[in-house]
């Protein structure tokens, strides 16, 4: 019986160990993960300025719980909310821009430019890594999902009445 029971404690042992292992992994992890592009909720943001190439600049404005063209039209609150949420994009690595040659990564001049509340984000082109998307954030250059790049608004149903 002593055989088995030290087993047991042996089996239990090695099981606690991999457990802390696994946790103290878990949290090293968590803190050297890159984050999102900005620090802003997407809720909390209250003004959206899309700059494209061959397109007219959309500014907007939120106010009484929905979404306002600059010149007073209603906007699309779905649209809006996409490009709102482009703030919590996950980021996959940051690099600092200098690091880059701007035109070759498509920033010089952007592929789009999006301003959430004052903070500006020039997207570039894609990385030949994978499905990635170069943003310049500041002095930073991130690479998110190609999922959170703005398009364009399509013009015949960006007004809702």
């Amino acid at each position: 019986m002593r055989r088995k029971a030290r087993q047991r404690w042996i089996a239990f042992g090695s099981a606690l160990a991999l457990l802390v292992l696994a946790g103290i992994q878990y949290l090293h992890d968590r803190r050297q993960a890159p984050g999102p592009l900005l620090d802003l909720e997407p809720a909390s943001i209250t003004s959206v300025k899309l700059t494209l190439p061959g397109h007219p600049a959309e500014t907007y404005r939120r106010h009484d719980g929905h979404w306002w063209q600059a010149d007073g039209g209603r906007a699309d609150d779905g649209r809006l909310q996409e490009l709102t949420e482009i703030a919590q994009a996950p980021v996959v690595a940051w690099r600092s821009a200098s690091a880059f040659d701007a035109r070759k990564i498509g920033l010089a001049p952007p592929v789009a430019q999006l301003e959430l509340d004052g903070r500006t984000l020039d997207f570039g082109t894609t990385a030949v890594t994978g499905p990635l998307r170069y943003v310049r954030v500041g002095a930073r250059i991130a690479l998110v999902p190609l999922r959170y790049t703005p398009r364009p608004a399509n013009r015949g149903a960006e007004r809702v009445h």
